[in-house]
């Protein structure tokens, strides 16, 4: 039973484990098959080890959503669940090596036979996913999710706005909460010119989102998209109005959203600054607040970003 917590690097070691996904990820164990289905198996894929009992409420509302989060993991992660009292002698032995197993339910993770991790109670599923995840990520893996969602970033920045659109929305029928997977969506939705259909996503955005750094990001892209598109029609004439007056700020403030339209980030940034160089008061301050706006819409680590912010506050506290 020591070599069961201590994992030993035998010859042994990938004795009975077999290839992930030919065997069951979600399975009844016992003493008898402790060995293989947890220890052996977690040589080649995590395992996690669900202590319950019959009497025990909250197992009843972990065990499926631990079921749950492992069949989202596509045969990445492996899920033993062990009755404890049908299991005394398993228990009192795993108890003697250390493992905490006096309330249940007790949620144990095993990669390369050891003991990783563990968590008590009954979390809720999203909390189980995020322990998941970094079980996965300490076993050099990832959510299948996760691969999807840096996928679709690659492409949306490579310019394939529909394989990105196609590649958000399949990772929100598996992450329906994920908030980078709907701003991701709306922004490439943005660059594909669906702005009714953007709309139409913004407002399905689960509430709890809505606020979120992503799709708030992703909402202001979606206005300044929509005042750029009229605004770069105008842009010569804007440019007329600044030569014949430089202090007509609406042509300025104009002139930085058709910019902006038209990717043209440092210049549409610094028409705006001009502004509030000029006068931080005109309008209400508009001119802060589309730079607010544009900071949103680009990303704060976004390079344009980060250097329009540093400007704005040397002006704002000069």
């Amino acid at each position: 039973m020591d070599d069961l917590i201590i994992g030993q690097n035998s010859g042994a070691q990938n004795a009975g484990a077999g290839p992930a996904g030919t065997e069951a990820l979600i399975v009844e164990g016992d003493q008898a098959t402790f060995m293989k289905d947890v220890v052996e198996a977690s040589r080649t894929i995590p395992v996690l080890v669900d202590f319950w009992a019959t009497w025990c409420g909250p197992c009843k509302t972990l065990t499926p959503a631990l079921e749950k989060v492992v069949r989202a993991a596509g045969g990445r992660v492996k899920l033993v669940k062990i009755d404890i009292d049908k299991n005394r002698n398993l228990v009192q032995q795993l108890v003697q090596l250390g493992l905490p197993l006096q309330s249940v339910p007790t949620v144990a993770a095993f990669w390369q036979g050891q003991i990783a991790d563990l968590f008590q109670g009954a979390l809720p599923e999203s909390e189980i996913k995020r322990f998941v995840e970094t079980l996965l990520k300490a076993a050099g893996g990832a959510m299948p999710a996760t691969d999807l969602l840096a996928d679709a970033k690659a492409a949306l920045e490579a310019g394939r706005a529909q394989e990105a659109e196609d590649l958000f929305g399949t990772v929100l029928q598996q992450e329906p909460e994920s908030p980078e997977a709907w701003g991701g969506m709306l922004r490439a939705m943005i660059a594909l010119g669906q702005e009714e259909e953007a709309h139409a996503a913004l407002a399905q955005v689960p509430e709890k989102l809505v606020d979120h750094a992503e799709v708030a990001g992703a909402r202001s892209a979606l206005a300044l998209a929509e005042e750029g598109r009229k605004a770069r029609d105008q842009l010569s004439t804007f440019e007329a109005r600044l030569a014949a007056d430089p202090a007509d700020f609406q042509a300025r403030y104009d002139l930085a959203t058709a910019l902006n339209a038209m990717d043209r980030r440092e210049e549409a940034a610094e028409a705006l600054l001009d502004i509030v160089r000029r006068n931080r008061t005109w309008n209400e301050g508009a001119a802060r607040l589309q730079l607010i706006k544009f900071f949103e819409a680009w990303g704060f680590d976004d390079a344009a970003t980060t250097a329009a912010r540093r400007k704005l506050s040397a002006i704002l506290f000069s």
